[in-house]
This record gives C-alpha cells, structure tokens and sequence, in this order.
C-alpha cells in the first residue's frame, strides 16, 4: 500500500516543503467580488460541470435515474478533450484477453503509484461501459461483424475499442450528446463559464458561474455538483489538448479547500506532429500498434534499444527516448514510418491522421513524419475516493479533472476515456436516491481589488513557454524553480478581481503551474512521467503520494 506525504499549504512548514507565511495563504479565494443575495438563483439535484465524456456520462446516469440535472461548459457542448481522443477505449472483452490482464498492464504502466483497488474497479467495469456506449448509439469499428480491437503502447493484448478508425473521441462524444439533447431532465448550459465552487466548512452547496452570453454572473445550486473539467495540458505551450483545458475545475476545488494528489505527473505524448504555424497534432499510438516504427534524424530505428516492447514500451519511456535522440543528434524533432504499412489499411484504420497530414503536405503512405513529445495528460488532479467523493462533501470528481489513483505516475494508453465511462458512472450509482437538500446560505466577497491592468493574453504565452522550458518531460531543480519563481511573480494577482475569462483561465493556470512544479521539486526520484535529471531512478521511499491541501 502506498504512503501518503501530505502537504498542507496553509502550515508554516511540513515534512517536506516549507511555506513561509505570504499573503498566498490569505488571499485568492475567489476570482471575482459577488454577492449570492443579487445573483440569478437556478437549484437542481445534479450539476455536473464539463461536457466531456465524464460529464456527459453522469448525466446520462442521473437522468436515468430520474434526477434532473444542469450541465454546464465554457464553451460548445462537443469542445472538449475527449471530441479530440484518437486512441480509443481499452476493454478485456477479446477471446484470448481478461481484466486480469488489464489490470497487470495497469498496474505496470502506473509505476508502483496506482492504487489496485481502484484499478480492479476500472477494468472489471470495462466491459460493461462499452456495452453502454453500444446501447445509446455510439458506432465502433467491427471486423467480420465483431468489435475490431487495436493495441496500443504498454497493452498486452488488442483490446482497444474504437471508432472511425482514429476518431473514436469525437464518436462518443457525438453519441453521448445526442442522447442528452432529448433528454428533458436534463438542460445543458453553453458558454458558462465555473468561476469557483461554494463551500463553507467543508460542505459544497453549488457553483458561481459566468453566463458568456449575457456576461454576468449566476448561481447553480446543487446537492451534488459534479466536476468533469478536465485537464490542464494548456499550462504547456507544446500540448495537444484544446484551448479550453486550462485546469479550472482543479483551480477552483484547490481554491475551496479540496485535496489535489500527484500534480507532478504530467503525460507528455511522445508523437505529435507540429510544423510552423500549425497546431500540434497527436499521431495515435494506435498507429505504431499497426506497425510503424520510430526513426531518428539519421533515419535509424531507436526504440529497441531502449526498451524490449520497442515502439510499444509505456510512454515515458518512448517520450524519453525520443528526446535522448533528437539530443544526441541535435535535431528538431524524430520520424514515425508507416511507409511499409499497405497503404489502403492506413487510409482506412487512420482516416484522420491521413487526411490531416495531406493538409500539411504529408502523405504518411510515402513520407518519414516529423514528431516531438507534447504534454498530453494531467494524472493527477482533485483527490477522490472509488465513488468520486472529494474532500469536500457534496463535491465530486470524475474524468481526467480527478485523480483516483488508477493510473499512478504513468497513464496506460486508452484508459482516460475508460476512467471517464467508470467513475461517472459510480458517483452517480452512490448518490442516487440520497442526496439532501442543503439550503442556501449567502454568500459573498468584496474584499478583491479592481481588474489589474495587464495582458492575460501575453501572459498565457509566457506562463506556457515558461513550462515547457521548466517542467517539461526531462526537469532539473534550476528548472523547475524557475517555474516557481515565475508563478510567484505574479502573485499580487491575487488581490485583484478577474474581469474576463481570459483572466480566469490565466490565473487557473499558474495555479496549477505553481502546484505542479512545487511537488516535482519535492518528489527527489523518477518515477513514470516524472523524471529528475538529478535523480534518474526510482526510491522505495517515494512510492507514496503528494497531496496538497490549502
């Protein structure tokens, strides 16, 4: 059983960081000046915050339930991380697989961090999900009338379900969307933006959220509100998560005195296309489970000397290995090469990829793909337990947004949609028929001064760049207190009321930037997607987690 080092931001010092006291600890609350007393008022049982596959998936589940529920998202309903997944969903549901396999694969992938309970919980639940997606009308690919399961990095066996060859994210998130769009319990908010959470001694009683459209704030009451925000892959400039992931659901829990666990384990995606002017682009990991093969600058094959599975070993390991290549050779980037692969089973297995590389003046029949790591997937995030009950009661967690221990320090590929699927679904399974009602209490905040006169836009960029450069995949200590030193220059911020999204987003992010950078200085090991230059191994001692709690 792994440990637990807790980190409380509000003490003096703690086993293993020292935190001085700093305005920081009495500040930065709340985003914006309100009062709850002079706000439009909407009360339901469920509010689920996020449109992705974890949000939408638990309101599929309470609606089923009978309960009415509110979604709502800062953008459209379909902007979301999953619409971009390529991969698919890992099942044990092949004839030569079981969820026993899955759970060793799991297990390994998590690098001695994942916490088995909650593993044997994701994969015994597996089957029975896409069964689900099935029944409300997702369509994934089939073989002589059989679901067709690819393999991916770290896998085993085949046994990743999927969907228009590489869009399988985009097909369930149609899916899911369709169903809840004729749903009459459930009334979906677009352009509504989570300001921060409502809590008071420990109890959530709903959200303060931005109306886009109207531009002015309002008030969800909830008896549960469920966070499904996702990631915050945008903290880094180089990512392949869309504009929107900005980690605002785990800014906000932070701020209302939620736990976050294991922020330092940040997913970088080791083959991602990228060319000037363009937005990076992920190559599936599907597509070396076809047959593609890694080559350096000089057109060698690298990956079997890294690692015995090759182009399949976990992604660290593969995320690493390309960037000891690109370092040796002092070159931009690496090559993916699917020239050998038949070319109609590309076009056919990987439609999209294919046809956005055409776009770029690729053809991946014929042409060596340039690609470089890109962060890709936050493993940790909001602290729950096996039903996604936070720290707080009444708030809950599911999705990429919440950190269940199932993937430990490293995500085995095609199980971030499947965690999605699963925890949705049990916050609801346990919530079902016993919420309470709690009131309304009044809420407010007057005490932040006026907008700050700054450009959140730049800052975004610098914040981004900043990261890359300090707490990338390969991270040293000059580097990640630079990060540190970055987010702390910008804590007068603080103080200030946020007059936009764009705000919002930005001071979101150096939150999480802070938080990430603070545990991976402290974690002195390299453990999965952590790596210290200064300390290249793993140490028995560190098998336990980082949480913060402010």
């Amino acid at each position: 059983m792994c440990g637990t080092v807790l980190c409380r931001r509000s003490s003096a010092c703690c086993a293993l960081l020292n935190y001085g006291g700093s305005v920081l600890e009495e500040t930065g609350r709340y985003l914006v000046n309100f009062d709850t007393a002079e706000l439009e008022q909407d009360e339901v049982p469920y509010l689920v915050i996020g449109s992705g596959v974890a949000g939408l998936y638990a309101a599929c589940a309470a609606a089923r339930a009978g309960e009415r529920v509110a979604v709502i998202t800062k953008g459209t309903v379909d902007d979301t991380t999953t619409a971009h997944a390529q991969g698919g969903v890992a099942a044990a549901i092949g004839a030569e697989d079981d969820p026993a396999y899955h759970l060793a694969d799991t297990l390994a992938a998590g690098a001695g961090l994942a916490d088995e309970e909650a593993v044997r919980v994701l994969v015994a639940a597996a089957p029975a999900r896409i069964s689900d997606l099935l029944s409300i009308g997702a369509q994934f690919d089939r073989a002589n009338g059989v679901l067709d399961l690819g393999r991916e990095g770290a896998h085993s066996r085949n046994r990743v379900v999927h969907a228009g060859g590489d869009a399988t994210g985009a097909e369930i998130q149609r899916a899911l969307t369709a169903w809840i769009s004729g749903h009459t319990l459930i009334d979906l908010y677009e352009r509504h933006y989570l300001v921060d959470l409502l809590v008071r001694e420990k109890v959530c009683y709903g959200a303060l959220v931005l109306d886009g459209e109207r531009q002015r704030l309002r008030v969800f009451w909830a008896r549960a509100v469920v966070l499904a925000t996702g990631g915050a892959a945008q903290t880094f400039r180089h990512n392949t998560n869309p504009r929107v992931a900005t980690g605002d659901g785990m800014a906000a829990a932070y701020r209302a005195g939620a736990d976050l666990m294991d922020m330092e384990f940040v997913q970088f995606h080791p083959t991602v296309f990228k060319q000037p002017g363009g937005e990076p682009f992920l190559i599936s990991e599907r597509l070396r489970g076809e047959g593609a093969i890694l080559r350096n600058y000089r057109e060698e094959r690298f990956m079997p000397r890294y690692h015995e599975r090759g182009e399949l070993a976990p992604r660290d390991v593969v995320t690493r290995a390309i960037l000891e290549e690109m370092r040796q050779s002092d070159a931009p980037c690496v090559y993916i090469d699917a020239r050998h692969i038949p070319a109609e089973r590309l076009r056919k297995r990987f439609p999209k990829i294919t046809g956005t590389l055409v776009g770029y003046g690729f053809d991946i029949t014929k042409d060596l793909i340039p690609v470089t790591p890109a962060a890709h997937y936050f493993m940790g995030g909001v602290r729950t337990d096996l039903c996604g009950r936070t720290t707080i009661e009444g708030l809950y967690a599911c999705g990429e947004v919440a950190c269940t221990g199932v993937h430990g320090a490293n995500r085995l590929a095609s199980n971030s949609l499947l965690e999605g699927l699963v925890f949705a679904g049990r916050v609801v399974e346990s919530t079902r028929g016993k919420l309470e009602g709690r009131g309304r209490p009044r809420f407010c905040c007057d005490e932040l001064l006026p907008p700050a006169d700054y450009d959140a836009a730049a800052l975004r960029i610098a914040l981004q760049e900043t990261m890359d450069e300090g707490a990338g995949p390969v991270r040293t200590p000059a580097g990640l207190s630079s990060v540190l030193a970055f987010c702390e220059d910008w804590q007068w911020l603080r103080r200030h009321a946020a007059a936009t999204p764009a705000e919002m987003e930005v001071r979101n992010m150096l939150e999480i930037g802070h938080l990430v950078a603070e545990a991976a200085l402290a974690r002195t090991e390299s453990r999965g997607a952590h790596y210290r230059v200064d300390f290249p191994a793993p140490r028995e001692r560190w098998r336990k987690h980082i949480i913060f709690r402010r």
